[in-house]
C-alpha cells in the first residue's frame, strides 16, 4: 500500500473530497480526512482502516479505551473520532425523529421524568412534525412569572418552527395539572395564536407516566 505522500494528488482523500465531493469517499478515506495525518511507522490510511474495521464490528461499542488500544491513536485523535460519531448520531436522530403524540414526547424526554428538580422544556417541530430542537428553558418551580412567552417563542422563531410542545416534570410523581400549569398553558396558547406558531401540547412527566393537555382536551 502506498503512503499518502506517494499518492497522486487526485488520489489523496482530502484532494479527492475537494474535487469530487464528500459522498464519493470510501469510509476509510473519510476517516483519513478526519485524522489528518498518521504516526511514525503507520500511514494515515492504515490507521484509518483499522478504526473503520473496529467501527464495522460495533459502532455502538466504540469507546475511548478501545480506540486508544489501536497503536498510534492518541487521546486527541480518539476524542475527535468519538465526538464526530456522536455529533453525526445526534443530527441523524434529529433529522428523522417525528413527534406526533404525547407518548413520543415522553419517550424523547424520559430522562427528565426522574429528576429531583423541575425542568421546563421546549420542543420545536417543523411542518412535518419532525424534531428540530429540544431545549431546557429553566429549572425550578413552575409559575407564570418564570415562563415568559418571549423566551419560548423567540427560540421557536429562531428555529423556524411550525409548532412547539412544552413539557415539565413533576418530581412528586403526581400526574395532575396544577393551577400554575393551567395558567402557563393558557398564556402560551394565547401568544401562540398571535405569532402563528401552534402550541401542540403541554406534557407533564413523572416516573409513573405522563399527562397531556392535548389528550385531555385542554388545548
Amino acid at each position: 500500500m502506498k503512503t499518502i505522500s506517494e499518492l497522486h494528488n487526485h488520489d489523496k482523500p482530502r484532494e479527492k473530497l475537494l474535487k469530487k465531493g464528500v459522498k464519493v469517499l470510501k469510509n476509510e478515506e473519510l476517516m483519513a480526512v478526519l485524522l489528518g495525518s498518521g504516526v511514525q511507522g503507520k500511514d494515515v490510511r492504515k490507521l484509518a482502516k483499522e478504526i473503520i474495521v473496529m467501527m464495522d464490528e460495533s459502532v455502538e461499542g466504540l469507546s475511548f479505551d478501545k480506540l486508544c488500544g489501536i497503536h498510534g491513536l492518541g487521546t486527541a485523535k480518539a476524542s475527535q473520532i468519538l465526538a464526530s460519531v456522536e455529533l453525526g448520531r445526534r443530527y441523524l436522530i434529529r433529522a428523522s425523529r417525528r413527534i406526533v403524540s404525547a407518548g413520543d414526547v415522553y419517550e424523547a424526554l424520559q430522562s427528565f421524568a426522574a429528576k429531583q428538580q423541575e425542568y421546563f422544556l421546549l420542543i420545536t417541530l417543523d411542518g412535518a412534525s419532525r424534531l428540530i430542537n429540544t431545549r431546557t428553558v429553566f429549572i425550578g418551580t413552575l409559575n407564570q412569572s418564570l415562563v415568559h412567552p418571549r423566551e419560548i417563542f423567540s427560540e421557536a422563531i429562531a428555529d423556524r418552527a411550525a409548532g412547539i410542545i412544552v413539557a415539565h416534570n413533576h418530581p412528586s410523581g403526581t400526574l395532575e395539572a396544577s393551577r400554575a400549569d393551567i395558567q402557563v398553558t393558557q398564556r402560551l396558547k394565547e401568544v401562540a395564536k398571535l405569532v402563528g406558531i401552534e402550541l401542540l401540547d403541554h406534557v407533564i412527566l413523572s416516573k409513573q407516566g405522563y399527562y397531556s393537555f392535548s389528550d385531555e382536551g385542554l388545548l
